[in-house]
């Protein structure tokens, strides 16, 4: 071969005097070959197919040497026999972390020349453990993924192992699961659908589970029938059908909660709680309960706004007198009802209480009172519990206008509950209206009709004529804004009341009473 053998004739110079000659392929090279040991002629290289067989050749006399594994992670898409199997990127690439309750980057080690497991196994072991995959994603932090790239992802794996999880989350194509489908999978198990009965009157609502030995907070007119009656028989069906007792460990009518102990209960799924002082409008929820007697229906919505006051009238209420809201004289009874799914009279409503609540437009329809409303990782962020109405009524059903009691609140009460078998409100001792009502009215506001003495508000100078308009940094735009605040914070907590006199806003520091 000569110096300039293959190559091609325009890297050749003027000068080079084989510049006229014909350019000819070079032959094909040889196979790499090992070189010749101690009289042994050389051999090929072995190739793909060949990786397994016995390398000691080479050195004839040297022990065997065992076939070496793979060390890398295997990519867990198919892989065809002989092909090399790629690297598996880490999990940080990603823009989530690894699933609670799975192997972190798990590795796959196999024997050379030998391929992964076929597509046909790892579909069969992703059908088996589904619903908890997604559960598990959606702890881990996928929350945030996209509905396909999130579903190609976590339904490829080739871990062996075999996770029970839920059945009540059907998913037929794992290569399309989307968000809420991992939000139900993880929320569902932690909802349970309540029927009370009082021999003549019954009804349906929805529940959470709250602790494994079967504490589940609701609400009040769910296990009450509305106030119809207070020793309903109450039956409990868990989300994969297992059927309890129930009995009413303590109710609170102010705000519409109660807690009740499922018997003989274990094992069950409790709910993870968020903090609502996080929400923001626009944050993705998700309601899980049992409209209609639906069992597991699964709806989703955005929060639609926060600190929002309702008064809506309950039968179950106490009658008190105590900062009460005075009538200004003007008809605006807003068109709110319990969404409970009823299936008798209910008794007509006395009396009426002020609840501080998130607005979703989730669909909410009678029977999702007591239910989950969740946010974006499935943790709870409000209990479901009235709705609006276009009609005269609730039985007009959802018009994306739904209420829930803030999560913030709900543990508390219930913490309270459990421990003490009832919970405190606060009480400000002052009777308040609307300040725009008031003649002359130049801001929006909770206006002070009269101070009580003795009470909270008079022992920190507080008087007739000032106008509320923030309570412990929540604004207040009239008198049901400040009394359902008062009465969602504890009894003897301090809070900072954000007032206006003569024109001047002002801020003081008070200790709560409690509500009587």
């Amino acid at each position: 071969m000569t110096e300039n053998q293959g190559e091609r004739p325009e890297d050749r110079t003027p000068e080079d005097p084989q510049a006229g000659a014909v350019w000819q392929p070079p032959a094909q090279p040889p196979l790499p070959t090992t070189p010749a040991t101690d009289g042994y002629p050389p051999r090929p290289v072995p190739g793909p197919q060949d990786r397994a067989a016995d390398a000691a050749s080479q050195t004839p006399e040297a022990a065997p040497a065992q076939p070496t594994a793979s060390s890398a992670p295997i990519d867990p898409g198919p892989t065809a026999q002989g092909v090399p199997p790629r690297p598996q990127p880490p999990y940080g690439q990603y823009a989530f972390g690894p699933a609670q309750g799975t192997p972190t980057g798990t590795q796959q080690t196999l024997p050379l020349g030998e391929a992964p497991v076929s597509q046909k196994r790892q579909k069969l072991g992703a059908g088996k453990v589904v619903g908890i995959m997604v559960a598990a994603a959606i702890v881990g932090g996928a929350a945030g993924l996209g509905g396909a790239y999130a579903g190609a992802t976590l339904f490829s794996s080739t871990s062996e192992t075999t996770v029970a999880g839920p059945s009540t989350v059907t998913v037929n194509d794992t290569d399309s699961v989307n968000q809420t489908t991992g939000i139900a999978a993880k929320v569902v198990p932690s909802v349970v659908t309540i029927s009370a009965n009082n021999g003549s009157t019954g009804g349906t609502g929805s529940g959470v589970v709250l602790s494994e030995d079967g504490y589940v907070v609701t609400n009040t007119h769910v296990v009450t029938l509305d106030g119809a009656t207070a020793d309903a028989s109450i039956s409990v069906t868990t989300s994969d059908g297992r059927v309890f007792s129930a009995t009413i460990v303590g109710t609170d009518p102010i705000y519409d909660l109660a807690v009740i102990k499922l018997e003989g209960a274990e094992d069950l799924t409790p709910i993870d709680f968020a903090s609502s002082a996080d929400l923001n409008v626009g944050d993705t929820t998700v309601a899980v309960g049992a409209p209609l007697g639906l069992s597991n229906t699964v709806t989703t919505g955005i929060v639609s706004a926060l600190n929002r006051s309702i008064q809506i009238a309950s039968s179950a209420a106490p009658d008190t007198e105590q900062d009460e809201t005075q009538d200004d004289g003007n008809d605006r009874t807003p068109p709110f009802y319990f969404d409970f799914g009823d299936e008798g009279q209910q008794p007509t409503a006395t009396e009426t209480i002020s609840i501080a609540v998130i607005q979703t437009d989730a669909a909410i329809n009678p029977g999702n009172s007591g239910g989950a409303l969740v946010d974006d990782e499935g943790n709870l962020i409000g209990i479901n519990v009235a709705i609006a109405s276009a009609g005269s009524s609730s039985e007009s059903g959802s018009i994306g206008v739904g209420f829930s009691i803030p999560s913030d609140v709900v543990q508390r009460i219930t913490d309270e509950i459990i421990a003490e078998g009832s919970a405190t409100h606060g009480l400000l001792g002052a009777s308040v209206m609307p300040a725009a009502s008031v003649e002359g009215a130049t801001i929006s506001g909770a206006y002070l009709a009269d101070v009580s003495e003795g009470g909270a508000a008079a022992a920190v100078g507080l008087q007739i004529g000032d106008i509320v308009t923030g309570f412990n940094g929540v604004p207040i735009t009239d008198a049901t804004d400040l009394t359902a605040q008062v009465r969602a914070a504890a009894a003897g907590s301090a809070a900072t009341v954000t007032f206006v006199r003569d024109g001047e806003t002002r801020s003081v520091e008070v200790t709560l009473g409690e509500l009587g």
